[in-house]
């Protein structure tokens, strides 16, 4: 599946195939507890966090499932765990609400963000995307590979030119009968792309162009 590809029915299928990737993942790649870490960052979270009005903010706990979520789901680096863990909860509070209080401002949100040690603008993005789905993706190797071919530069610069292309990818596959967002339309091409390296021959759409680059290192 090609970034550029318009069909609504090839976008909806990656995307209804997400949830098995994640299984599959956990079961191929012995991470037995991404099924769970998963559904903490996609459900529980978000919620979480949707409750907490008129101030929202994240706990230094929330902080550390959400890492371990990004580093399962995408390269294993527990360094980034150890730092997330070890912040003060106040510290976290305060960085988080000024984030979510600075939106629409995604550059000002995720500087904010990246203040606490450990976090930089891939975990960041996490964050926003938990709270905002609607405005800002999560900066996944495998959708940056697909929207920008470069899944090796995580700064903020790089971050914005991602967020503008899937936000701009979901609004022309919006409409009256079908709605997407920035992170659904991640979750579609991180869900693509690992159902073809698991099974190459099963998931090549005759309809749309093979995403070029076979070579997809998961650096988070």
């Amino acid at each position: 599946m090609d970034f550029g590809c318009s069909e609504v029915k090839v976008w909806k299928e990656a995307l209804s195939a997400y949830q098995s990737r994640i299984q599959t993942l956990s079961l191929t790649k012995n991470k037995p507890n991404l099924i769970s870490l998963d559904e903490f960052y996609c459900n529980q979270l978000p919620s979480i966090l949707r409750q907490r009005n008129p101030n929202p903010f994240l706990t230094t706990s929330e902080l550390s499932s959400l890492m371990q979520w990004k580093l399962t789901r995408g390269k294993w680096r527990p360094r980034l765990l150890d730092f997330v863990s070890s912040l003060d909860d106040a510290v976290v509070k305060s960085a988080s609400e000024k984030a979510f209080q600075s939106l629409p401002d995604v550059s000002e949100a995720v500087a904010e963000l990246t203040v606490l040690k450990g976090v930089g603008p891939a975990t960041a993005s996490a964050v926003l995307a938990a709270f905002s789905p609607h405005l800002t993706p999560f900066m996944s190797d495998e959708a940056m590979e697909a929207a920008l071919g470069n899944s090796k530069d995580y700064s903020l610069k790089q971050y914005l030119k991602f967020v503008d292309k899937l936000q701009m990818k979901a609004k022309e596959l919006s409409s009256e009968s079908d709605s997407f967002t920035p992170s659904d339309v991640e979750r579609a091409l991180w869900s693509y792309a690992v159902g073809k390296s698991s099974s190459p021959q099963s998931n090549q759409d005759p309809k749309t162009k093979p995403i070029k680059s076979s070579k997809r290192k998961r650096k988070n």
